[in-house]
């Protein structure tokens, strides 16, 4: 019996094949065949990006490779102002498996990079929220970006490693640094310019922030989470589309149910001017930068101070808590958070410093996230009650 082409599509149509079944089924019965593409190393360490065969310099651009998915955060972790490009991939055949609230179960093969780099004009870095120039319709436009660090997670049967590769000053190929580097950059906004080191994390550093489990101290990876990911991204090849539907229909995420889209929680985004009310933003920075470390079994469990979003007691969110052992970070200041008061929460004053002995975060910045301040100094301002009344015991 022979069908039609047209009638063919209507029956792919009526039974809801995902995109890339439509795409594999096409090519075969069209008797096209794909170009196989070249084995990723899960098991052994390259010494140069180029060799993982994820992301590919070609023709003035930074692709990725064609069978992994390029990603994107509500609220990204901030790292001095750079941009970040990720993607995941796994291995043919296999899947993450949907966790709610954790970090998505990833089968052992899967590979994430994170691309750092900053946007350029004229010569110059800028400092700039604004992604618009940075992509092309196929990858990173390195005419307007400049590469700067690519790190790798990548799952081995021991479980997950962190390796951090530095690009060269042509944008041709990084390589990998296991001891780390420091830039230094200088990033312009308008007429002013912040010169500063920034910090390429060695391979043992990896485990500072990935490792939030402090019992176990297994690197895991931080950003995969549903709260994270529900959001839509723009540069898929086939156009925008929201990121949980396209790693559902890519073969990347199962056992998800049936309402995951409705269901799934999702953090905000942060910035001002977001839909997202002043709570919701200043909760969703707070884990995102620093609920790997402050929950009940990070690395900073015995401050008792738990930044992790699905935390309610007002005490271990830092309001009106005084501090276990902050130091010089204290500053005079008696509590993490008082209601009302910025100026007077501790929580302000370590994220406005770039004092080693002082600074929260701790690791990952050499720059002050002024823009991140501000939101959480506009969240404390906003919230009523005093310390000295007890009520928030």
């Amino acid at each position: 019996m022979i069908v039609s082409m047209k009638n063919y599509r209507q029956w792919i149509w009526r039974f809801q094949l995902t995109r890339s079944w439509i795409v594999w089924t096409i090519l075969l019965i069209a008797g096209c065949q794909q170009t196989e593409l070249p084995d990723v190393p899960v098991d052994r360490t390259p010494a140069l990006l180029s060799d993982w065969h994820l992301l590919n310099v070609k023709d003035g651009g930074l692709l990725w490779r064609e069978d992994a998915l390029p990603y994107d955060l509500n609220t990204p972790l901030f790292t001095d102002y750079a941009h970040k490009l990720r993607t995941v991939w796994m291995p043919e055949g296999t899947s993450a498996d949907y966790r709610e609230r954790e970090h998505f179960d990833f089968p052992v093969g899967t590979v994430f990079t994170k691309t750092f780099y900053y946007p350029k004009q004229e010569g110059r870095l800028l400092q700039t929220s604004s992604y618009d120039r940075d992509f092309d319709n196929r990858g990173l436009n390195l005419k307007n970006v400049q590469l700067i660090e690519t790190r790798i997670l990548v799952k081995r049967e021991t479980g997950w490693e962190g390796l951090p590769y530095v690009w060269n000053e042509d944008q041709t190929e990084a390589r990998l640094k296991i001891t780390g580097d420091i830039r230094a950059l200088s990033i312009a906004t308008g007429r002013d310019v912040t010169s500063f080191n920034y910090v390429v994390p060695n391979k043992n550093e990896c485990a500072s922030c990935h490792a939030s489990n402090h019992t176990n101290k297994k690197i895991v990876p931080i950003g995969p989470k549903s709260r994270h990911l529900n959001k839509r991204y723009q540069h898929y090849k086939q156009g925008e589309d929201d990121q949980l539907t396209a790693w559902q229909q890519s073969g990347f995420l199962k056992n998800v149910p049936d309402d995951f889209l409705d269901a799934a929680p999702s953090a905000a985004l942060w910035e001002a001017g977001a839909r997202d009310n002043l709570t919701h933003r200043a909760r969703s920075y707070l884990d995102i930068n620093c609920g790997h470390c402050h929950s009940p079994v990070g690395p900073a469990d015995t401050s008792g101070l738990f930044l992790q979003a699905d935390e309610t007691r007002t005490r271990h969110l830092g309001i009106c808590k005084p501090p276990i052992a902050a130091g010089r970070g204290a500053e005079g200041r008696s509590v993490s958070i008082y209601p009302g008061k910025p100026s007077e929460s501790m929580m302000v004053s370590r994220m406005q410093s770039a004092d080693l002995e002082k600074m929260m975060p701790e690791l990952g910045r050499s720059l002050v996230h002024e823009e991140g301040v501000q939101l959480v100094a506009s969240w404390i301002a906003s919230l009523e009650g005093a310390c000295s009344d007890n009520s928030f015991l």
